[in-house]
């Protein structure tokens, strides 16, 4: 639908709501940087959060994936979980500032000699994550050393709000692409150059098997190994680990998963995320839907 077609009432609510998320983005920019990412953490943490319903989501899925924990633990996990999402989205926001302080930051593990050796024979490559962290952390140091790192995205509900957040992908270098056959195309064309695309797998989608996901049955996109397959394409895991500073990052490229089924290889990627959960939960995104009916 178009925001024309969108009724009134809708429209009216995207833009109050997009004018107030630019007055925090805004306000956030004008602080110092390590200033500004706590503040926008502490904000949707305590503010945002709550408000949204973000936290009582975040705890019904610690209840269900974590049910021995002591309720007082859950709550810390969601706490952290909402204040990284704050940090996240700021430093994404902070599109210079960002970029800067990862360009040198330390590749580690064995997929940075299969990316290289994938560059210099012009195969294309596959890079898989979930929202753990912060992902752009290993985009920004990839593109950093000359990558041609591409994204593809959702566009967001809110389409006042959609047009600046394109824009913040779009400056960390890389084409981006819409999810949809416009997009598809443009990163079809991509790979088959042997380009390098970023891909989110960890969101239920309706139509995709259920697949083991800490523990329970979680509808997982095949997407990102039927690529692989498709195009002789590399699939490699990787991950921007915050660490205890909360400002500075682990960028780790994991073992390239390799080519068998695309059940197999997904369940391959669901696993590592879910042992970087399990080792760190509060920087997983608890926020999202992920179990719903399978």
């Amino acid at each position: 639908m178009s925001t024309q077609e969108t009724p009134f009432s809708r429209r009216a609510g995207h833009y109050l709501s997009n004018l107030a998320i630019v007055g925090l983005i805004q306000l956030a920019l004008i602080l110092p940087y390590a200033a500004r990412v706590r503040f926008v953490g502490w904000v949707v943490q305590y503010v945002i959060g709550p408000v949204a319903g973000y936290r009582a989501r975040a705890l019904s899925n610690l209840a269900l994936i974590m049910p021995d924990k002591p309720e007082a633990e859950r709550r810390e996990i969601a706490a952290r979980c909402l204040n990284n999402a704050g940090r996240t989205f700021i430093e994404n926001y902070s599109s210079r500032d960002f970029p800067e302080r990862l360009a040198g930051n330390t590749l580690e593990g064995p997929g940075v000699d299969a990316l290289a050796s994938a560059r210099a024979d012009n195969q294309p490559v596959v890079l898989v994550t979930g929202h753990y962290g912060n992902y752009e952390a290993v985009r920004a140091a990839l593109v950093a050393r000359g990558y041609n790192i591409g994204g593809l995205y959702r566009n967001m509900a809110n389409p006042y709000f959609n047009a600046h957040y394109v824009r913040t992908m779009e400056a960390f270098g890389g084409p981006v692409f819409p999810k949809g056959r416009r997009g598809t195309a443009g990163f079809v064309r991509h790979l088959k150059e042997g380009g390098q695309l970023v891909l989110l797998f960890d969101q239920h989608v309706y139509d995709a098997p259920a697949l083991d996901f800490l523990g329970q049955p979680a509808k997982t996109a095949l997407s990102a190994a039927e690529l692989s397959l498709r195009y002789n394409a590399r699939l490699i895991p990787f991950y921007g680990i915050r660490q205890k500073d909360g400002l500075s990052f682990r960028t780790v490229l994991e073992a390239p998963v390799d080519h068998s089924t695309p059940e197999q290889m997904t369940q391959q990627l669901n696993d590592s995320l879910a042992a970087h959960v399990r080792a760190d939960p509060g920087q997983w995104f608890w926020v999202h839907r992920r179990w719903r009916a399978a």
